[in-house]
């Protein structure tokens, strides 16, 4: 995972005369893959080539080189993938973390208002509560007083239809008229 070196692999056509130490040298010039080893040709093909004909040599290490090549692009290709897999798994892991702790946060902001709304409609049910029984109260006091005029008003009648009686006067304001 740390640097990551582009290698340029140069083809080139053998020469004739050119001596098999410049093509081990080419052969070590070009790093070798991680994972896989570049596959090694079948046997019916290199029956088919001769082995000391230079051209067919150079086909063969072309040949080689581009086994080489493709398999260097494949896991180039491969590690692009899983590092950029592995990234965007850590941001979304980030992503949720931060989405699960922004509404933990929201949530706690929640409860906490609805136990202020809790407590001021406590305090406010106390207050019509407290309010309910002063106007019952009141209306218990106007109904004695009203019930205390009555009782009064009943004993006026009682003593003056007592007067009327001892007297023999008949009332004024009589519902049976005279």
């Amino acid at each position: 995972m740390g640097e990551e070196r582009a290698t340029k692999v140069v083809f080139r056509e053998p020469e004739v005369n050119q001596p098999e130490i410049d093509t081990a040298q080419e052969k070590s010039v070009t790093p070798q893959p991680e994972e896989k080893a570049a596959p090694a040709c079948d046997e019916k093909e290199a029956e088919s080539v001769p082995k000391a004909s230079p051209v067919g040599r150079g086909a063969q290490l072309k040949r080689v080189n581009t086994e080489k090549l493709s398999a260097f692009v494949r896991a180039w290709e491969e590690t692009g993938k899983t590092k950029a897999n592995n990234k965007a798994c850590k941001k979304l892991s980030a992503v949720g973390s931060w989405e699960i702790s922004k509404k933990a946060s929201i949530e706690a902001q929640l409860r906490k208002i609805e136990e202020k709304l809790e407590k001021k409609k406590a305090q406010y049910a106390e207050k019509m509560m407290n309010k309910i029984a002063v106007i019952h109260q009141e209306a218990e006091e106007k109904k004695a007083i009203i019930e205390a005029t009555r009782k009064e008003k009943i004993l006026q009648l009682e003593e003056m239809a007592e007067e009327f009686r001892a007297t023999g006067i008949q009332p004024k304001n009589s519902c049976f008229g005279s």
